[in-house]
C-alpha cells in the first residue's frame, strides 16, 4: 500500500499525508458505523445517492427457522428505499479478504432473506436506538426527508418495503477495506453482474495521516458498465411514486380484467369506508393501503399490488403500537379469528403460522362475485375492531 495526499491549509501552506493501514478492524468499524456515508452513496448511484440508516451492528444470522443465530454480520443498514445492506468489514491485512470472505456473505445473505422477520429487524433498530438515545421514527423521517418529494416520511410504509425488499431477495452486498485485493475485486465484478436485483459492491475507505490530522477517501469498486445498465434497467436503486391512475393501468397490463376489477372494488370500498389511501413507492410493483386513521397515527389494513395479489398485515396488527395504549389484534387470538375468517372465504387457504407474518391472496382468488362480498365483509369487520382502538386523544379527554 502506497500513495498520498496533499492538505491545502489556510495560506497555502501543504501537509502531506502518506497512506497507513488501520491498527485493527474494529476501528473502520466503528467508523462506519458513526459516518455510514463513509459507505459512498454518491458514487453507489450518483442519479440517486444512497442514503443510510444504521440498522445495529454485530447482527446475528440464522440458518433455519427459530434456530439460534449462526453467524454475525459486521453492519446492517437500509437505505432510502430501504434496501437491506450487508457490510461486512476487513483489513487488507486478512488473508480472508481474498475469498473466504465472499463464501461468509453469500451465507450471511442466503439465509437473512429466509431467517430474518421484520419485527427482529426493527427490534434490532429500535434497541440500538434506545441504547444511543436516539428516537426510531425521528432517524427514519430525517432518512427519508432527503428525497424532498413533498410526501409525508411513514416510518410504517418504510418498514414494509424493507420486508418486500427481503422477500424479493432485493438486497445489496459491500465488503468493507482499506484496501481491495485484486481478487476480490474480480469476484466482485462478475458477482455483480450476473445477480439481480441483489447489487455486490466494494467500498475502499483508505486511511492518510500526517502531522497529527487523519483523512479517509472511501471508493467504490466493483461497478462495471454492464452492472450499472442492468441495474439502472431493472431500478434496484429507483423508486416510483405510484397513483391511481399508474397502479391501474399496471395492474391491467400485467393480470387483464379479471384481477383488475378485484383491485378496483377494493379501493371502492375504502373509499365508501372513509379510509384514507396510501400509494407505495416501489421501483417494480405499484400498490396501495387502505388505512384507518388516527389523531395519533394510522391503522394499516391490507395491501393490494399490481403483482396481482392482497397482502394481509399480520406481521403489522401484531406489533406493538407505541401511538395505541391497547390494540386489539396484538393477542394471538384476535389476529387467528381474522385467519379464521379469510380461511372460511372459498378458495382461501392461508397457513397456521400466517397470524404472525405477512400473507397473500392471489386477487383471481376472489373474482367471484360471491366471495369478493364476502372478502369484503372480513374487511368491514377488521376496520370494525380497529376502529375500536382507543385514540391517544380520546385517551387524554378522559
Amino acid at each position: 500500500m502506497a500513495g498520498g495526499i496533499y492538505l491545502v491549509q489556510e495560506g497555502g501552506r501543504l501537509v502531506e499525508m502518506a497512506e497507513q493501514p488501520y491498527e485493527v478492524e474494529a476501528a473502520l468499524q466503528r467508523l462506519l458505523a458513526d459516518y455510514p456515508n463513509l459507505l459512498a452513496g454518491d458514487q453507489i448511484a450518483p442519479g440517486s445517492p444512497r442514503r443510510w440508516l444504521l440498522v445495529a451492528r454485530e447482527v446475528g444470522v440464522p440458518d433455519a427457522d427459530g434456530a439460534a443465530d449462526r453467524w454475525a454480520l459486521d453492519h446492517l443498514f437500509l437505505d432510502q428505499d430501504a434496501v437491506p445492506t450487508l457490510v461486512e468489514v476487513k483489513r487488507s491485512g486478512d488473508t480472508r479478504i481474498r475469498r473466504e470472505v465472499v463464501g461468509q456473505m453469500l451465507d450471511y445473505a442466503a439465509n437473512a432473506i429466509v431467517y430474518w422477520p421484520l419485527d427482529e429487524i426493527k427490534a434490532k433498530f429500535e434497541a440500538s436506538c434506545q441504547l444511543d438515545g436516539r428516537e426510531p421514527d425521528a432517524m427514519i423521517a430525517a432518512l427519508l426527508n432527503g428525497d424532498d418529494d413533498g410526501a409525508t416520511p411513514d416510518a410504517g410504509e418504510f418498514w414494509q418495503s424493507a420486508k418486500r425488499n427481503l422477500q424479493a431477495g432485493r438486497i445489496r452486498m459491500i465488503f468493507v477495506a482499506d484496501e481491495i485485493p485484486a481478487e476480490l475485486r474480480r469476484i466482485v465484478e462478475f458477482l455483480n453482474e450476473q445477480m439481480d436485483p441483489a447489487e455486490v459492491l466494494a467500498v475502499e475507505v483508505r486511511q492518510f495521516v500526517g502531522q497529527g490530522l487523519r483523512a479517509l477517501v472511501p471508493t467504490v469498486v466493483g461497478q462495471t458498465v454492464a452492472a450499472q445498465q442492468a441495474r439502472a434497467a431493472s431500478g434496484m436503486a429507483t423508486k416510483r411514486q405510484w397513483d391511481e391512475t399508474s397502479f391501474f393501468e399496471a395492474i391491467e397490463a400485467r393480470h387483464g380484467p379479471a384481477e383488475t376489477a378485484v383491485a378496483r372494488d377494493i379501493l371502492d370500498w375504502a373509499k365508501r369506508t372513509d379510509l384514507r389511501i396510501a400509494w407505495g413507492k416501489g421501483a417494480k410493483d405499484g400498490s396501495f393501503y387502505p388505512m384507518v386513521g388516527r389523531s395519533d397515527g394510522s391503522e394499516w389494513t391490507i395491501g393490494v399490488f399490481s403483482n396481482g395479489k392482497a397482502e394481509i398485515e399480520f406481521g403489522y396488527l401484531a406489533q406493538e403500537h407505541r401511538h395505541a395504549q391497547w390494540h386489539p389484534f396484538v393477542p394471538e387470538v384476535k389476529r387467528r379469528e381474522l385467519l379464521d375468517r379469510l380461511n372460511a372465504i372459498p378458495g382461501v387457504r392461508l397457513p397456521e403460522d400466517a397470524i404472525a407474518g405477512w400473507r397473500s391472496i392471489p386477487l383471481a382468488t376472489l373474482a367471484e362475485p360471491d366471495v369478493n362480498r364476502r372478502f369484503l365483509d372480513v374487511l368491514d369487520w377488521l376496520v370494525g375492531e380497529l376502529t375500536a382502538v382507543p385514540d391517544a386523544s380520546e385517551s387524554a379527554a378522559e
